[in-house]
């Protein structure tokens, strides 16, 4: 986002018009510490402001520095291994990998970031690193958006800061556009994507063969998302304008021209993807999160940094339409395209928490403070905002990797209100990451925010946005070493110096065949809104707004009646409510028919539900036909997620772990419910004997009082619990005997009974697969007693029993090595199999994917065609049992993450990784002085 925040510049003159830009952010400050300054305001001391910046200096040096020792040159660190990660050497992650090019990712994403921190020297140094090591000839197929946010913004971003220090005369007085030069050889390497008839570039390209040759292994693909096509505008005109060079300019606003033309006429929304030859769009979901949202922050950018009025206008008319359509307050929800009344899921995603910053940045400051209270009041729920989560803020995708868009949307409120509130969410943000995500080799993304288990990734946006905008929340304008208002923010917060708008201009022709939507609304003005209509003389403004939200998540947001009226427009109420049908009532059937939904009775004995608008008796039966459909998806999802049992917690809490090991492990449906148990059950683990725990125990004096750990198989999972709880045990681990098994790569497990009574079982049951299984049988190979805590969730690090062990042992303790596991798995399905072997006892977790997963698993396509499918029980009142025949799948690991690979000259063993924990362990002693 933009260092000048909020409102519009007025057009005409690019140099008159920049000055606009910071009249308003000066007025904006103003408005800030009138503010900050208001009684019962709860202004922040400069002291408390100070000192968690500070903080925020040790948190990065912490990332920083154990990326520079244990992973650089690689293109990012796995904090709980502590290696780097390099691409082709680790199992592949899908489309995650994409942004990995061996070109020293996180270095180049975090060179700016130095220099915003005051780390002159570092920077320096930096630089030298890139210039010296990268490489940008490799033979690797990367993606063009991930590659042109964070790789060529990140070497602007520098060679802007370069220029800068240069020019003050202290730092980089040897600095001769190295980055520029690298910078420009990257553009050069990118630009044979754009080689479409429709100018959107291709999806991905090979860094040293480009594209189609058969050594470039790609440029088959078809389609490309809204934001890939829409969110080169800034880095390749910032390019052309430092280079002169005018053609990267030229490409990227002919893919920006061609989106524009595809949107939506009626709607003026634009789809999550689109094909890059024919134009068509392929998901015709709209929304501001994942696959759209920088696209629309582009436009309005690019009008700030370029002073091209057609962006404003081409943003405006979105953001009407957003206003519109998709802002339902405090929720934005994603709706279709061709038919904007109608929602197309009932879920949100967390890349939509930037959108409160760019209405900041736009001067519409009421909706961005009520969206940005929901948000963090689901924070406060989880500790982390989930990637994703439903309209009553449950949890839909569970990870957290650590994403900064929530904290830059804090900045930019705070920057807008002067209101100190926003000072103890950044506070807040803090806390959490360093109680929750900090490990002793840097932070670690949250695999499960439910369970607190860790994934090994840290990701180089964490380096280059969190920790940039968590500073200057907090940073006064005399800590800076220069004046961030020069500056706009990329979406990946790199900094383009806002003088380009006069340098080496591209005149591109008038698109005469665009037509634009006459708006009435007073935002969209060409002036600078007044400070005052922001703010109407109310040093409470910002609180009277955040406060009908206090209680939005704990309560559930109910829907606003306006709205819903709205949607259903004047005429009358739908014939047919989703709850109220029932498939054996002929009037209901007859009522479909007319809406164009018929019914199918599958063999399995679900039934389906199938629309065809086209078979509506009118246009309105049919609108009528999709609204039953969208209630019976939201039905469908709802029953399923309240049979599932969600996902539960191993935490190893004996030395040296300390808590800081979470392995997400299966449920059982019988034995006790540790979600009704808050402090769970803890203690040692014994292994039974026989293992598999299917025969009286013949060791039950070592299970006595313990955790019995077995392997799967041979008998059933009840079988198993009875055994060790005669024998003594308190509580017992499943642990997975498919080799290789992780539940990285396949759906959780829930252990079901034996068909009988299984009420006499009384101690808690997990099941972990075969990985996160092995960390605890090594732990025992490597420390004997290992004691563990069975939870529904991770509980609080016993940072009191690391104190005691830190000041009674000997500089010699190790820490773990294994990567810590967890599951984002949502929707479960109950299925009771045959006694004959173990198989049939476990029940897979539905898999949702943020790639795949359509409306909690049911799909609307096309807007023409819905099917969804029901059980009978959903729809007629009769009892009925749960898909008692269908078929299971288990996903394997297809690449052994333990097998032997040369990891270079970075991999430690853990005895050498641990010897740096006491200087971590005296960190945390700090942290907790300062009630963190």
């Amino acid at each position: 986002m933009s260092g000048a925040a909020g409102g519009e510049g007025g057009s005409g003159d690019p140099a008159a018009r920049w000055g606009r830009w910071k009249l308003l952010a000066l007025g904006l400050l103003s408005a800030s510490s009138v503010l900050a300054a208001a009684p019962g305001a709860g202004a922040m001391s400069r002291e408390e402001k100070r000192r968690l910046g500070n903080q925020v200096l040790e948190m990065f040096d912490h990332a920083y520095s154990n990326y520079m020792d244990h992973a650089y040159p690689a293109d990012e660190l796995m904090p709980l291994t502590c290696r780097g990660r390099v691409r082709g050497q680790e199992p592949s992650r899908g489309d995650v990998d994409d942004a990995l090019g061996k070109f020293s990712l996180t270095l180049i994403d975090t060179l700016d970031t130095l220099v915003v921190l005051n780390k002159t020297k570092a920077f320096e140094d930096a630089v030298k690193n890139v210039i010296k090591d990268v490489n940008l000839d490799n033979d690797i197929v990367v993606s063009v958006f991930e590659t042109n946010i964070r790789v060529l913004g990140g070497l602007l971003g520098g060679h802007s800061v370069a220029i800068m220090l240069k020019e003050k005369g202290e730092y980089m007085q040897w600095y001769s556009g190295e980055l520029l030069h690298m910078a420009k050889q990257l553009g050069y390497k990118l630009l044979p994507a754009f080689n479409t008839t429709s100018g959107l570039p291709y999806p991905r390209v090979n860094l040293k063969f480009g594209l189609r040759s058969p050594e470039a292994r790609t440029g088959t693909e078809t389609d490309t998302c809204t934001a890939c096509a829409g969110t080169l505008i800034l880095e390749f005109a910032a390019l052309s304008r430092f280079t002169g060079t005018s053609i990267f300019e030229e490409y990227a606003r002919k893919a920006l021209d061609f989106l524009w033309e595809k949107r939506q006429r009626n709607s003026n929304l634009v789809g999550v993807t689109i094909n890059i030859h024919t134009g068509d769009w392929v998901r015709k979901d709209s929304g501001v999160g994942a696959g759209i949202d920088s696209y629309y922050e582009y436009l309005l950018k690019a009008y700030v940094l370029l002073g091209d009025d057609r962006f404003l206008e081409r943003f405006n008319t979105h953001y009407d339409a957003i206003m519109r359509y998709i802002s339902q307050p405090p929720l934005l929800l994603d709706v279709h395209i061709h038919k904007p009344m109608l929602n197309a899921r009932t879920w949100m995603d967390s890349l939509l928490a930037f959108f409160p910053g760019l209405q900041v940045l736009k001067g519409d400051i009421r909706p961005a403070i009520e969206t940005h209270e929901m948000l963090y009041q689901v924070i406060k729920k989880h500790n982390f905002l989930p990637e994703a989560f439903t309209t009553d803020f449950r949890v839909h995708w569970a990870q957290h990797p650590l994403r900064p868009e929530f904290a830059e949307s804090t900045y930019f409120l705070y920057k807008a209100t002067g209101d100190p509130y926003y000072l103890e969410v950044g506070k807040t943000l803090i806390e959490n990451l360093n109680k929750y995500a900090r490990v002793p080799c840097g932070f670690a993304a949250m695999k499960d925010v439910r369970t607190g288990s860790h994934e090994d990734r840290m990701d180089s946006f964490f380096l280059a946005e969190m920790f940039k905008y968590l500073y200057l929340l907090f940073a006064d304008k005399e800590d800076m070493i220069f004046d961030i208002e020069d500056y706009i923010f990329t979406t990946e917060a790199h900094l383009l110096p806002l003088w380009l708008s006069t340098t080496n201009q591209t005149m591109s022709k008038k698109n005469t065949t665009t037509e634009y939507t006459e708006l009435d609304d007073s935002n969209f003005e060409w002036t600078c809104p007044n400070t005052q209509i922001l703010f109407p003389n109310d040093p409470m403004y910002a609180q009277s707004i955040r406060e009908p939200l206090k209680n939005v998540v704990d309560k559930s947001c109910p829907r606003g009646v306006a709205r819903v009226e709205e949607s259903f427009g004047s005429g009358p109420k739908p014939p047919l409510r989703a709850r109220d049908f029932m498939a054996s009532n002929p009037e209901h059937l007859e009522i479909l028919k007319k809406m164009g939904v018929s019914l199918i009775h599958l063999k399995d004995g679900r039934v389906q539900l199938v629309q065809h608008a086209i078979q509506a008796a009118s246009s309105l039966d049919a609108e009528d036909g999709l609204r039953f459909m969208q209630e019976m998806i939201e039905l469908s999802s709802q029953q399923q997620k309240e049979q599932q049992l969600p996902p539960r917690a191993v935490q190893i809490v004996s030395h040296p772990f300390f808590g800081r090991v979470v392995l997400t492990a299966g449920p059982a449906q019988f034995g006790m419910d540790l979600s009704k148990h808050n402090v769970g059950t803890r203690g040692f683990v014994a292994t039974s004997k026989p293992y598999n725990g299917c025969s009286e125990i013949t060791n039950a004096e070592a299970v006595k009082e313990k955790i019995a750990l077995m392997q799967r198989g041979q008998c059933m999972f009840a079988e198993k619990a009875r055994n060790i709880q005669k024998a003594g045990a308190i509580g017992g681990i499943v642990i997975d005997d498919n080799e290789g098994s992780s539940s990285d790569t396949a759906p959780l497990f829930q252990m079901a009974g034996d068909g009988k009574n299984t009420d006499d079982i009384k101690i808690p049951m997990l099941f972990l697969f075969n990985k996160e299984g092995n960390i605890i049988l090594d732990a025992i190979r490597e420390y004997e007693a290992v004691e563990v805590l069975l939870s529904d969730k991770a509980k609080d690090r016993d940072l009191e029993m690391e104190n005691m062990d830190q000041k009674s042992s000997e500089n010699d303790s190790h820490k773990q090595r294994p990567e810590e596991t967890s599951t984002s798995q949502d929707l479960s399905l109950v299925s009771q199999e045959p006694e004959g072997e173990e198989s049939s006892d476990v029940t897979h977790l539905n898999s949702l994917s943020p790639v795949d997963a359509d409306s909690d698993g049911i799909s609307i396509s096309n807007q023409e065609s819905c099917i969804t499918e029901i059980h009978e029980a959903n729809v007629q009142e009769t009892e009925s049992t749960e898909l008692d025949n269908q078929p299971q799948e288990q996903s394997h690991i297809e690449t052994d993450s333990s097998s032997n690979v040369n990891w270079d000259n970075k991999v430690q063993p853990m005895e050498s990784i641990l010897a740096d924990w006491n200087e971590d362990i005296e960190a945390f002693e700090l942290m907790e002085k300062d009630e963190l």
